[in-house]
C-alpha cells in the first residue's frame, strides 16, 4: 500500500502553497518573459542558440536535470517540459532520464554513505517515518507507486532506500520505469509548445494529471500484492 502523501494538514497546506507558487511564478514569468525579453520565446532562436553549445548543450541540462533530484529545488517534470522545448520530444526525454537517473544514484549513495542521521536532518521526520516502510525490500511496487506521481520528490525516496537493504539497480529500474510515463509527456508538452500546437502541449499535460490521480485514488492497492509476494525472498 502506498502511504497518502497528503495525509496531514501539513502535507495538503504545503501542497497547496507549492501548488500555488508555481502557477504564480509561471504566469509571473511569462509576463516578464513576453515584455522585456520576446526572442526568448522564439523556439527557432532557442534551439539554434542550444545546437550552437554542441555537445555542451545536452550534457548541461543532463547535469541541471540531476542536481535538481539532489536539491529538489523544482519538479523535475518542469525541466523535463524544457527540455523537450528545447530539444524535441526523444531528446529531452532521454535527456531528462538520464540526469533523473544519475542525481537518483547520488542521493541513494549519499544516504548509504552517511547513514539514518544524513536522512533524519535533511527531510522532515513525519514524512521519513510515513515513508519509511515503502523502500524495504518487501514493497517495490509501492515505491513504483510513488514514483509515478509526478510531483512526488525524488530526493526522499531515493535517500529512505540507500538506508534500506534496498539494492541500487533495483531503485534505479524502479526510477526509470515509474519516472518515464511523466517525463515522456511533459517532453511532449514541451516540443508541442514549441511547434505552435496548443492543444497537443495541454492534452499532454492533463495526461500526466490523470496518470497521477489515478495512481493516487488507487494508491491502496498498489504496493498491497508486491509486498505480500516477495516477503519470502
Amino acid at each position: 500500500m502506498i502511504p497518502d502523501p497528503f495525509a496531514s494538514p501539513a502535507d495538503r497546506r504545503r501542497a497547496a502553497w507549492q501548488g500555488t507558487a508555481l502557477a504564480l511564478g509561471f504566469l509571473l514569468g511569462a509576463g516578464a518573459l513576453w515584455r522585456f525579453a520576446p526572442f526568448l520565446a522564439d523556439p527557432a532562436w532557442l534551439r539554434g542558440t542550444v545546437a550552437a553549445l554542441g555537445p555542451l548543450a545536452p550534457a548541461g541540462f543532463v547535469a541541471l536535470q540531476a542536481v535538481q533530484v539532489v536539491v529538489a529545488p523544482i519538479p523535475g517534470q518542469v525541466l523535463g517540459g524544457v527540455g523537450g522545448y528545447l530539444f524535441g520530444t526523444w531528446p529531452g526525454f532521454v535527456y531528462s532520464m538520464v540526469g533523473v537517473t544519475v542525481g537518483s544514484a547520488v542521493v541513494f549513495a549519499l544516504a548509504k554513505r552517511y547513514g539514518r542521521p544524513f536522512v533524519e536532518k535533511t527531510f522532515d521526520a513525519e514524512t521519513v517515518a510515513r515513508f519509511d516502510a515503502v523502500t524495504d525490500d518487501a514493497a517495490p511496487a509501492a515505491l513504483f507507486g510513488l514514483f509515478l506521481l509526478p510531483t512526488f520528490p525524488d530526493d526522499l525516496l531515493c535517500a529512505l532506500a540507500g538506508v534500506s537493504p534496498m539494492r541500487l539497480r533495483t531503485l534505479l529500474v524502479l526510477v526509470v520505469v515509474g519516472r518515464a510515463p511523466s517525463f515522456a509527456l511533459v517532453a511532449f508538452a514541451g516540443d508541442s509548445a514549441a511547434a505552435s500546437r496548443p492543444l497537443a502541449a495541454l492534452t499532454a499535460l492533463g495526461l500526466v494529471a490523470l496518470v497521477a490521480a489515478l495512481v493516487y485514488a488507487h494508491r491502496d492497492g498498489v504496493g498491497a500484492t508486491g509486498t505480500d509476494d516477495d516477503t519470502g525472498e
